[in-house]
């Protein structure tokens, strides 16, 4: 077999396996697993190179300082404030595509439609971290505006499939960006930088409810146009 198909084939197989893990167990990640898929990532292509993400993991007692005071800010009613615009509204195929998310999710865990304070209470374990023993926070130089986050958000894709050839689950989560001050505080990070995305990490509870579920994608024919006149 061509060496092209079988690297085509690892590539097809990691992203078949990779999901948004919402329920880890409590063993950490070594450190030199860590330094393994954060090498990987380095590789990420940039807007000229300019490579600008950077990543800050807590672990140990910095990440259980980290997960108390943010579910504390978030369910409290604390202000929110992002350094990136969340989206203004979910419309159309995007809307259609969050609600399935959504209601999968709802329904694995059993939070019955309509049922506001089930779907709040689900939404707030976003800030427990999901019981992941680490969490990454991806920030932005501000000088770079969007094309910073754009190269941020090509890092987060290598870094999550890095994470799944070693074995290691994880979750992006825009939900952190909205107490992004805070994040940055507990974490010393320069508050000048843009908080992206966190994205939280460990070993994948297999038997738990909320990660029993696969989300769809959408077909070429929806997301690709070819013009060849």
């Amino acid at each position: 077999m061509p060496a092209s198909s079988a690297a085509a084939q690892v590539l097809d197989q990691l992203l078949a396996e990779r999901h948004s893990c919402r329920a880890f167990l409590p063993q950490p990640v070594d450190i030199e697993v860590q330094k393994r898929f954060l090498q990987t990532a380095q590789r990420t292509a940039s807007w000229c190179n300019s490579q600008a993400w950077q990543v800050t993991i807590a672990s140990g007692a910095a990440v259980e300082r980290f997960r108390e005071a943010m579910y504390r800010a978030a369910s409290s009613g604390a202000e929110r404030g992002s350094d990136f615009p969340f989206p203004k509204e979910y419309t159309g195929p995007y809307l259609a595509r969050r609600r399935e998310c959504g209601f999968q999710l709802y329904q694995a865990v059993g939070v019955e439609r309509g049922d506001k304070a089930g779907g709040a209470r689900q939404a707030l374990e976003n800030f427990r971290l999901f019981g992941a023993p680490h969490v990454a926070i991806l920030t932005s130089d501000p000088g770079l505006d969007v094309y910073g986050a754009v190269d941020v958000g090509g890092y987060v894709q290598v870094l999550l499939l890095a994470m799944q050839a070693h074995g290691v689950a994880a979750i992006p989560q825009a939900a952190l960006a909205a107490h992004s001050g805070l994040a940055k505080s507990l974490l010393g990070i320069d508050p000048a930088r843009k908080v992206v995305c966190a994205i939280s990490f460990g070993y994948e509870d297999t038997s738990h409810v909320a990660n029993s579920y696969r989300t769809s994608r959408a077909s070429l024919d929806e997301a690709v146009t070819w013009v060849t006149d």
